[in-house]
């Protein structure tokens, strides 16, 4: 399968009805920059459907995309550093919350996209964990896998599989399109 039509259907805060309309969800969580918003980009084939930023924090609602006119890919704000003030980043952990643990939207599958050349951080470990507690169907996305050295590489990714246990990782870069197949397979 893949995609053939992506589109920007808004930006969505809790309790928006958009949730409860019965389209398949996949989500996509990880730490503030980590390139949720370039991996939609990438798997769309749509460099700017999905605004991207230098700047932490910058995702500060749900935004959700119809892809195939079936299925929705959402977007969520990034967890961990935001050049934001501390009440900002409390409501976006709250959002996040909100959305994988007390919504009405049942997501398909969600994509933990992770830094594979900083590897799994504490914060990282934490969202795998509340995932795990309430059975959501996890895939974790090594992104940045270029910025990764040759010789490291091998290392580096057995140190993430490690620590995430049964999950399935694949590694991807946004910029060299490694792993763009098997994580669209995965998710549609």
């Amino acid at each position: 399968m893949k995609i053939e039509s992506a589109q920007f259907i808004k930006s969505a805060l809790p309790d928006d009805g958009i949730f409860d309309d019965g389209i398949p969800q996949v989500a996509f969580i990880g730490r503030s920059n980590v390139g949720k918003s370039s991996v939609i980009n990438s798997l769309t084939g749509q460099g700017d459907l999905a605004k991207t930023s230098s700047f932490p924090g910058r995702t500060q609602m749900i935004n959700v995309f119809l892809i195939n006119k079936s299925l929705y890919f959402v977007d969520l704000p990034g967890y961990g550093y935001a050049r934001v003030s501390h009440e900002q980043r409390s409501s976006l952990v709250e959002m996040i919350r909100w959305y994988f643990f007390s919504s009405s939207g049942v997501q398909k599958k969600v994509v933990l996209i992770i830094d594979a050349s900083v590897g799994l951080t504490k914060d990282d470990l934490d969202m795998l964990h509340a995932l795990e507690e309430y059975r959501k169907n996890i895939v974790i996305a090594a992104n940045k896998v270029d910025k990764i050295k040759p010789s490291e590489y091998r290392k580096q990714l057995d140190l993430i599989k490690k620590k995430i246990g049964v999950h399935m990782i694949i590694a991807y870069s946004t910029k060299k399109k490694i792993g763009f197949s098997e994580l669209l397979q995965e998710i549609l």
